[in-house]
């Protein structure tokens, strides 16, 4: 049986390496994906049910356009019997056509089966998805590859952060004072 935080680190290896084999260890056969998309710089249909069509979305066809992904979930990973969890994301990426720079945050809120471990419903919800010029790239890069890997703490995140101003609202998301993860442990819930 999966544990909750192995089915999240399978689903960021899957869509990250460009791997769509590897959703069958994260999600269920009829699991179902919801986008909430808050900016008009990347669009994802909103509702996605089963996991061939999840894996045409998050994996497939996101790989035909990004390449360099690296993806963060924020905070402390679950608990390994969590029915459910939510926590902030921050994605970085390359274009793979205009070679430019792509950094994104939002909210994951994940439920998993309680049988199996896997994500029976996953929330993806995007708050802001900046594009910056191929020139900071590098930067970019050079930032994403040194920080903790899936689970990264916020404040390491954004002390390490370069100095680039269409970053400004990622960074104020991913720093604001609202849960960056939680997971009702017997009826209660953890915030870090």
């Amino acid at each position: 049986m999966n544990t909750a935080q192995l089915s999240i680190r399978q689903y960021i290896k899957a869509k990250d390496g460009n791997r769509p084999h590897l959703l069958d260890q994260a999600f269920a056969p009829d699991a179902i994906l919801d986008m909430v998309v808050h900016t008009g710089s990347i669009s994802f249909p909103p509702h996605v049910e089963g996991l061939g069509p999840i894996g045409d979305v998050l994996v497939r066809r996101f790989g035909q356009t990004f390449e360099n992904v690296y993806t963060f979930c924020l905070g402390h990973p679950p608990e390994p019997q969590a029915k459910t969890f939510q926590c902030k994301w921050l994605v970085g990426m390359s274009d793979k056509h205009s070679g430019e720079a792509r950094v994104g945050c939002g909210l994951y809120e994940w439920q998993f089966s309680p049988e199996s471990g896997l994500v029976q419903r996953l929330t993806i919800t995007i708050e802001h998805m900046k594009t910056l010029p191929e020139t900071d790239l590098h930067c970019i890069m050079e930032w994403l590859s040194h920080l903790d890997y899936p689970w990264c703490r916020p404040e390491m995140l954004v002390s390490n952060a370069p100095d680039i101003d269409s970053l400004e609202e990622v960074i104020q998301y991913v720093t604001a004072n609202i849960p960056t993860c939680s997971s009702p442990v017997d009826g209660s819930s953890l915030s870090q």
